[in-house]
């Protein structure tokens, strides 16, 4: 039986907690809402992949186009990151973050309501030094989103991480990816890419 709106707004407000797990705000949690397909990075990938970035996050600037928790995107300031853009199309979701980044004193974060998709087709403000990518599963919005992201989005040395479920297919990515990283972890598969445009240039 589906619940009702009333029901739906109650979910919301009940929340769980984030933890972060290293840099200056190591151990401090976090309020995360409960909305339908937020699913938080497990801790022991976070520490993972911030163990394969931990030369490139300090002063980089980063993206997390599908912040949800933000987990991804609080660990990288914690870390030393210049900045983090968070977006997601959830207004729940983003007031949450909102309130998390004030929370923590921080002004680094900047937050967007609105669709990834859509905000891919206009140029950033800055083309960013790491970009992380956890998508709702079987949406198919890498295959979306890759083409924009290379083209304006990506610095020329950057890095993007992609979260996604073991069973299905990378869309096909342009030859200046390298994959560096790659690990299972339960239903999950999630890859560090390396991306090198001085590659294509040196080919024109």
């Amino acid at each position: 039986m589906k619940p009702t709106k009333k029901s739906d707004k109650s979910n919301t407000l009940n929340k769980s907690k984030l933890r972060i797990i290293g840099g200056e705000w190591r151990s401090r949690t976090l309020p995360i809402p409960r909305v339908e397909g937020l699913r938080p990075t497990p801790d022991r990938v976070r520490e993972t992949l911030f163990n394969w970035l931990s030369v490139w996050v300090p002063g980089a600037h980063c993206g997390d186009l599908f912040c949800g928790s933000g987990a991804l995107g609080l660990e990288a300031l914690s870390r030393g990151a210049a900045s983090c853009l968070f977006v997601d199309n959830s207004r729940v979701v983003t007031q949450q973050m909102q309130a998390n980044l004030a929370t923590l004193k921080s002004t680094a974060g900047t937050v967007l309501t609105t669709n990834a998709a859509e905000l891919v087709k206009t140029p950033p403000s800055r083309p960013l030094d790491i970009l992380f990518l956890d998508p709702p599963f079987r949406k198919a919005w890498l295959e979306k989103l890759i083409p924009f992201l290379d083209d304006q989005w990506l610095a020329a040395r950057s890095w993007v991480y992609i979260e996604m479920e073991k069973e299905a297919d990378l869309p096909e990515l342009p030859p200046h990816w390298s994959l560096k990283k790659e690990k299972m972890a339960g239903q999950l598969c999630y890859r560090l890419f390396e991306i090198d445009k001085s590659s294509v240039l040196d080919h024109d």
